[in-house]
This record gives C-alpha cells, structure tokens and sequence, in this order.
C-alpha cells in the first residue's frame, strides 16, 4: 500500500506538509489579539448599537441586511456549486477542450481556457450582482448609471484575465518542464507574484477603477501631511479619488510604499468635519505605521506558496484526475485541467476566508488604537464611526455565520466601545452616548 502519491518521493511530500503549519504560527504570533491592552478602569464596555444609533438608523441598517443576504449567499452557493462541477466533473475538461481545440500552441491553450473558465464563472455569478446593485441603488448608496457599472464589471473581469492567465502560464511553464520538481519553483513563483502584485496595484489596477487628483493646497491637506510626518510616516502627496460617481459610501487609505506611498482621500468624505476626516487618515496611517500592508501580503504569499505544495498533492491524485475527466499523466500539464486547479483553488479560498477575516479584524482594531493615540480625540472618533457606520449602512451587530464569511472590520459598535476604552485608559472623558432620549 502507497502512503505518498505515485511518482512523489515521501521526503517531498514530508517537505510539503508543513507549510500550512508554519504560517498558521506565524499567524499565531504576529495577530494583534488583544490592541487595547491593559485593565480600564471600570471594566471593558460592552458595545450596544442602542447608545448611538437611532431606532431609525437600526432598522434601515438590518432592512438593507436582510435584502443583501440571500444575494451574498446565494452568490456564494452558486459559484462554488459552479466551480466545483466544472473542476471535479468532466464537464470542465469537455468545455475547455472543446473552447481550446483549434489552438496548437500550448501557452495559448492555457491562456485561452483560463479567460474562458473565468468569464463563465463571472457570467454565473452576473445575475447576483445585477440584483445587488439594485438594491444598492434603491438604498442610495450607488450613484453609477448601469453603463459604467457593465463598464467596471468588464474591467474587473479584464484585470482577472491577467491574474489569472499569468499564473497559470507559470504554473503550467513548470508542469511541462519539471514535472517530478514544479512545486518548488511554482510555490517561489506564486510569493513573488503576490509580492508583486501588492506593489504594482497602486500604480497599474487603482488607476483603471478610479481617477486621482491631487487635494488642493489648504489647511486639510497641510494638516493630514503634518499628522503623517508628526506619526513618521512618510507620504509622497494627498489624492482624491472619484468615488462618488459610482457610490455615496465614505472612506479613505494608505497605498503604496516608498516612493508611491500616498493617502487617498473619496471625494465623498470631504464633505465631513475636517476632524472627522483626520480621525480616519490616522487609522489608515496606523496601518503604514504598523506595516501592515507589507506585513500582510508576506504572509498572503506565504500561505499562497503553502497552498501551492498543497495543489501538487492534490493534482497528482489519480482518483482527482479521474473525476476531473482529465487522462492520467495529463492531469497536471494540459489545459483541460485548468478547471481542477481553479475549483481546488477556490475551495482553498473559501476555506482560508473566516481566518483571514478573524486576523483582519483584530489588526484593523489595532489601527483604532493607533488613531486615537495620534489624534487623542475620542469624542471625533466616536462620531466619526458613526457616520460611516450610518452612511455605509453597515450591519451594527452580524451573526456568526456573517462574521465569519464576511466580516474583515470589527462592527461600528465595537470600534466605538474600543474609543471609550480608550479615553478611560487615558484619562480623558469618554465621549456620551450620541444616541441621548
């Protein structure tokens, strides 16, 4: 009896095992669980939608809750039901052969079914997301006409394109050539493609979604380069983008590193209190501060190479190719099995999604703390994530299933008992409740 794939010395499959435990460690270590450290003084407050919100603001946030959840799952449930009958039956492989038959070449094979595949699976999900944005429509929050929403949707799927035929080239490059030893140098590949990726998206894929503009001279933008120099962050320049031509939603960023580095502003959130739009930028800084962007995408490569040495096990499964509908010896180097790798890979995706959000939250919350220690106004803070709370309509307390599938932000609630943590830490008053009978 076999304990390793055919053809798959046990020293490499050894090797290959301990990747995901590596950075499930790494995870462990570098999470900041706890961002307001210490014992407050009268005990930690209990976050209570009640204190700040209206009845009003409450039940149009849960209304546009309920009608986003069946999209959101029932988009979810058809793209992995999708997924997984083109990746693990043979209907994948038949539709890739028979989309790729008069092709010879062999990176245009894989490059032709990658834009297949995907443009069917976003065709899939199409429906759902035409519901969505009417939804979104009927609440306020999109401003887009449906030419430049089928406009962005087509440029999403463009750059999607990219991505994905890169990496299968590559993939695919090593397969054919070293097919005992592809894993090594397609898990080095993958790290450096998701490396890449995080440096070149400021400067190649924002500027296809958004136009930028330099924020005029002015007290506001002196006063957010004073605050980033003041916290040693360095920034090149302060930019607006034009969000509100495609939404009313308020929000701003760091982006970039060295050279490229530079806070984004939406043009929506220049309507805000200058202190307001301050108290955000420095919870974006905090993030640069704490590096948490180069920090992340190290780790996303990490996991990305470990998820790699996963796939090569996975692909050089008999009873995987079998079922896929891909001849065995082929299954890992023709096109028709570009399908399995997209389904495994989704899979790995979803399954990776509830940890990622579950870090997520805990290093947006340390970007809070860092906020409120650059401006030391809790009071701005509070009332600023209210209004983002109360403009993005955003769910005031998500279920469990909703923060583990979709959460990446700690509720408006719990941010806002974190600023009165804060302020009884500090010393300094805690802001009321806004929400006063």
């Amino acid at each position: 009896m076999r304990d390793h794939p055919a053809g798959q010395p046990g020293f490499l499959v050894g090797l290959r095992q301990p990747s995901g435990a590596a950075v499930a460690v790494i995870l462990a270590v570098t999470t900041p669980w706890d961002p307001l450290p210490g014992h407050v003084p009268g005990g930690r407050t209990v976050p209570d939608p009640a204190l700040d919100f209206s009845a009003a603001e409450l039940a149009r946030a849960r209304a546009f809750d309920a009608e986003l959840n069946p999209i959101a799952y029932g988009r979810l449930a058809v793209s992995l039901l999708a997924v997984l009958a083109l990746g693990l039956t043979p209907l994948g492989a038949r539709f890739l052969g028979w989309a790729t038959a008069r092709v010879r070449r062999w990176p245009l094979r894989v490059a032709l079914a990658a834009v297949a595949l995907t443009t069917v699976l976003r065709l899939v999900g199409l429906p759902f997301g035409i519901w969505g944005e009417t939804v979104l429509r009927r609440y306020g929050l999109s401003t887009q006409t449906w030419g430049s929403w089928l406009g962005d949707q087509a440029r999403s799927l463009a750059v999607t394109w990219v991505v994905w035929s890169l990496a299968l080239l590559l993939l695919y490059a090593l397969l054919r050539h070293f097919p005992r030893y592809w894993w090594t140098g397609a898990a080095v590949g993958a790290f450096l493609l998701v490396v890449g990726g995080s440096f070149a998206y400021p400067v190649v894929v924002e500027p296809v979604f958004n136009k930028f503009h330099p924020l005029p001279a002015g007290r506001l933008r002196s006063d957010l380069l004073a605050m980033a120099d003041r916290d040693g962050v360095p920034v090149e320049d302060v930019l607006v983008a034009d969000a509100s031509r495609r939404t009313t939603s308020l929000n701003a960023y760091v982006s970039g590193f060295g050279s490229t580095r530079r806070i984004v502003v939406y043009d929506t959130l220049l309507k805000s209190p200058p202190a307001r739009i301050e108290s955000i930028v420095a919870h974006e800084l905090g993030h640069a501060r704490n590096r948490d962007v180069l920090h992340g995408t190290l780790i996303g490569g990490l996991g990305v190479a470990g998820a790699v040495c996963l796939l090569s096990l996975l692909l050089s499964s008999p009873r995987l190719a079998r079922r896929s509908g891909t001849p065995e010896g082929a299954a890992a180097a023709d096109a028709r099995s570009v399908a399995l790798v997209l389904a495994l890979v989704t899979v790995a995706m979803q399954l990776g999604g509830p940890v990622q959000n579950l870090v997520s939250r805990r290093v947006e919350a340390r970007a809070d703390a860092h906020a409120l220690d650059l401006t030391r106004d809790p009071a701005t803070f509070v009332s600023m994530q209210h209004e983002l709370s109360a403009r993005n309509l955003s769910d005031p307390r998500p279920d469990g299933l909703e923060r583990l599938l979709w959460s990446s932000h700690p509720a408006g609630p719990e941010r806002i008992a974190m600023a009165r943590d804060w302020a009884k830490l500090h010393g300094v008053p805690v802001p009321p409740p806004l929400n006063r009978p």
